[in-house]
């Protein structure tokens, strides 16, 4: 079931690999670029699927404290469930982070259907524009 399953897509971002052509992600690295889009992608951006994304991006600009970071907390286990069907969320935590008070990290914890694999990824969500990436 492997990596039928899990699939292959673009690479994200969007870069040419060795040959000049689009850099392809496949298995895990598919599902770690999938979950950073679904993050990243705000409802109502993508025209033929309004619904689609994480409604953290309501926070920009909201304060850095315990109720926002519940609340983005609360999106990102949302939209993940929703559009991210080959894992299973085991956790999400969110908080402040510690040099930076524009940036609440997300710490993500979860399991590869398919493979039965762990892994956890860390997003850094910046609330206010122009910080970088």
């Amino acid at each position: 079931m492997g990596s039928k399953f899990l699939g292959t897509g673009w690479k994200f971002p969007v870069t040419p690999d060795t040959n000049n052509e689009i850099a392809l992600a496949a298995e895990e690295d598919s599902i770690a670029d999938s979950i950073r889009i679904i993050l990243a992608t705000s409802p109502g951006e993508r025209v033929m699927r309004p619904d689609f994304g994480c409604g953290i991006h309501d926070f920009l600009f909201a304060p850095n404290n315990v109720r926002t970071a519940g609340l983005i907390r609360f999106h990102v286990e949302e939209s993940l469930r929703r559009w991210e069907p080959r894992i299973d969320l085991e956790e999400v935590a969110a908080g402040p982070a510690p040099d930076d008070p524009a940036v609440i990290l997300l710490s993500i914890t979860y399991r590869v259907k398919a493979t039965d694999s762990r892994f956890n990824m860390v997003y850094p969500f910046y609330l206010e524009r122009g910080t970088a990436l």
